[in-house]
């Protein structure tokens, strides 16, 4: 079962003998809600980024080399996934999908891969320090073991 209005698509990858393209999302999708701006995020193998959430952004994530744990934590009022954890295990190769996350989800990722993983978000709005909330990996306020 997944969160309200988080949605996981796979994603296509064009393989051939010199390498791959790895497509991650078009303004033609009906996944696609508006540009601020695409940004990469890497981890290292066991290393914890989390928790945060964003108040206004929309974020799409797709993990282009490597592989991550995504958790998600729903703690909006109201909501029918209220006080749900989700887990997800995404990267590349068979793996390779889109997580769209609407705003206000706690999300957090472990590296799993052997090596650095590299996280890219389409984010529907420019960063802004001021509507991100951040809290420590190991916040008892969502109770989960990294």
């Amino acid at each position: 079962m997944s969160i309200k209005g988080v949605i996981v698509e796979p994603l296509k990858q064009r393989v051939d003998e010199r390498g791959r393209v790895l497509h991650m999302l078009r303004c033609d999708s009906p996944l696609f809600e508006g540009f601020g701006e695409i940004y990469f995020s890497t981890v290292r193998p066991g290393v914890v980024k989390a928790w945060k959430l964003h108040k206004k952004m929309t974020l799409n994530l797709a993990v282009p080399s490597g592989k991550i744990k995504l958790v998600l934590y729903d703690d909006r009022d109201g909501s029918p996934t209220q006080g749900m954890i989700q887990e997800l295990f995404i990267g590349d190769d068979d793996d390779y999908v889109l997580v769209k996350i609407p705003p206000l989800i706690w999300t957090g990722f472990q590296g799993i891969s052997h090596r650095e993983s590299i996280v890219a978000n389409c984010a529907t709005i420019p960063h802004d320090p001021d509507e991100v909330v951040r809290m420590d990996p190991y916040d008892r306020r969502i109770s989960y073991n990294w």
